[in-house]
């Protein structure tokens, strides 16, 4: 069990895939201008990078490894993570077609989000089991959906903030970016293994 906690915490905080890993930046970017888009596409990276995840190591351990195709990795991956996208795209879309509209273009783009299949792809070298994989994925989504609903809220202020004219728009989103990814890297000397105990 803390070892899960360690995971939770160092996929959520320490290691957070937008801020300390700079992964994902494309739909991070794009889908930050509102705060509910933000909300609505980060809960749809949690729920692709944790079922991504579970599905990937059995891929990995029930398919390649047995097989000898460990080398098919990448392209396996991103073919479950396509799967997950489209079947997730078509639950929004009959559920939502608000939130379809204005997630657009970067509901598809999770398919090429690099967090997410970064996060497969060291769930399988970091050793995890089946169990430590999916925390890890959930980990890992629920930090990115942390970092761009604080981008989001923060980005909402600065509508109303007076910001010279050569900085408003992507200039201040990425300065913005940088000042949070600084905040995150407080983290990166916490050992969370010994906080818990371990």
């Amino acid at each position: 069990m803390k070892q899960l906690l360690v995971i939770l915490f160092s996929q959520a905080l320490v290691n957070n895939y937008m801020l300390a890993r700079i992964l994902g930046t494309c739909p991070f970017i794009g889908v930050s201008q509102q705060f509910e888009t933000a909300t609505g596409m980060s809960l749809a990276v949690v729920f692709v990078m944790t079922m991504a995840s579970v599905i990937t190591w059995l891929v990995q351990h029930f398919i390649l490894n047995p097989l000898g195709m460990a080398y098919l990795q990448t392209v396996s991956f991103i073919l479950v993570i396509a799967a997950l996208v489209q079947l997730i795209e078509m639950v929004i879309k009959k559920n939502s077609p608000g939130l379809y509209r204005a997630l657009g273009i970067y509901l598809p783009l999770i398919t090429t989000n690099c967090a997410v299949l970064g996060v497969a792809i060291i769930n399988i070298s970091s050793n995890y089991n089946l169990v430590e994989s999916a925390v890890s994925g959930a980990a890992g989504g629920l930090g990115w959906g942390l970092a761009i609903m604080l981008f989001a809220a923060i980005r909402e202020r600065q509508r109303l903030a007076p910001i010279s004219q050569a900085m408003q728009g992507f200039p201040i989103a990425l300065v913005t970016t940088g000042l949070l990814a600084m905040a995150f890297l407080g983290f990166s000397g916490f050992d969370v293994a010994r906080f818990i105990g371990l």
